[in-house]
């Protein structure tokens, strides 16, 4: 089966970090992209971050509410993808799920492999 699987959601306060992470099992992506949304009760699914295969350090996009504070990145040999969460604000209290095998034209695509979802809450 293919299964991705978030962790290191948690309660944080505002201004503090946090860093997710995802790993994939059943099958390699280390040729696909890989991505993080956000869902926040009572509002659409967001665009979080991408990071892509061929170069990830020069393939990352964010979403603009995050920009700046958050960083995305990849370790193929773990099959796990990151999030490191900086400056936190009540804002980014969410569930984050993590998905695999996207691309990106205006929009962000997401793919058909999704994670369960970490829930991330951040205190004032």
């Amino acid at each position: 089966q293919v299964q991705l699987v978030e962790s290191g959601g948690g309660l944080v306060q505002t201004g503090g970090s946090l860093r997710l992470s995802c790993t994939a099992s059943g099958v390699s992506f280390d040729r696909s992209d890989m991505a993080w949304f956000r869902q926040a009760p009572g509002k659409e699914r967001e665009f979080v971050a991408r990071v892509g295969w061929t170069a990830p350090s020069l393939s990352t996009l964010y979403g603009d509410s995050v920009k700046g504070r958050f960083t995305v990145s990849r370790d193929n040999a773990k099959n796990t993808q990151y999030l490191q969460m900086n400056s936190l604000q009540p804002e980014d209290t969410a569930v984050y799920y993590c998905n695999a095998d996207g691309y990106y034209t205006t929009t962000y695509h997401p793919g058909k492999y999704w994670g369960q979802g970490t829930q991330v809450t951040v205190s004032s």
